[in-house]
């Protein structure tokens, strides 16, 4: 552990494939960092979300909360559609990656923290979405689903044909993570052989917290900038999660 930031990146990638082949229950906890290389932006880096959300006017925390979508929809929505809803991204190879995983028998969930629905169109199966999702809306007085696309359709409010206010399935501030999603990533890492913890800072709930759960020898933190959780990791690679992961993957079948 002492001398794990001096090995160079090359002996860490191969220190990582020898972890991977090793191990048969990996469970990958992801955030905002798996998705930039999509071009999607992170929520608190220069040109993040959070610096688009200023532009109206509002603190991030308020403007994405459950009281202020309650009571300024068309403010809401009109940072939500314009930003929010990425249109057009695709998945990189961090998402690739990982879905091959899955499929070879290794990687038994993706635990993540984006909304952006783009493990899912890499292949993955089993994602448990800690902060809900774009793609899944639903009409707040009927119950009736919405595709993003019918939501993006919408001028100003969406509105369901009921009259009630469509609403994305994503967590805003104030409201609580399902807890179904959050037990079961929680049974996941708990059994976990492996650990990979990538694209994030490790600085938000929950994700600082479901790393306590890990309990195996194999933790593996990739992360283009240092965490606070560096040193209780067993590898730490400072690089790009899609480069890293497409690398210690290879020949993977």
């Amino acid at each position: 552990m002492d001398s794990i930031d001096s090995i160079d990146s090359i002996d860490k990638i191969n220190m990582l494939k020898s972890m991977i082949a090793q191990s048969g229950r990996i469970a990958f906890l992801g955030g905002a960092g798996v998705s930039t290389e999509s071009g999607i932006p992170d929520f608190r880096s220069e040109n993040g979300y959070f610096d688009a959300i200023r532009k109206f006017g509002q603190p991030p925390e308020e403007l994405l909360s459950h009281t202020f979508f309650m009571q300024h929809p068309d403010i809401f929505f009109s940072y939500y559609k314009s930003t929010l809803l990425a249109a057009g991204a695709k998945p990189n190879k961090a998402h690739y990656a990982l879905a091959m995983l899955e499929k070879a028998g290794k990687l038994t969930a993706v635990i993540t923290q984006n909304i952006d629905g783009l493990h899912q169109m890499a292949g993955s199966k089993n994602v448990l979405e800690l902060h809900g999702s774009i793609f899944r809306n639903y009409c707040m007085s009927c119950r009736k689903s919405y595709t993003a696309q019918e939501v993006q359709r919408f001028d100003g409010v969406p509105r369901c044909s009921c009259g009630g206010i469509i609403k994305p399935d994503v967590v805003l501030y104030e409201e609580g993570l399902d807890q179904n999603v959050l037990r079961s990533a929680i049974t996941h890492i708990m059994r976990a052989d492996m650990l990979i913890v990538g694209g994030t800072s490790l600085n938000v709930y929950p994700a600082n917290g479901l790393i306590d759960y890990y309990r195996g020898s194999r933790l593996v933190l990739i992360n283009k900038s240092e965490t606070n959780y560096d040193g209780r990791a067993d590898l730490v690679i400072h690089d790009f999660i899609g480069k890293v992961l497409s690398e210690a993957t290879e020949g993977i079948k």
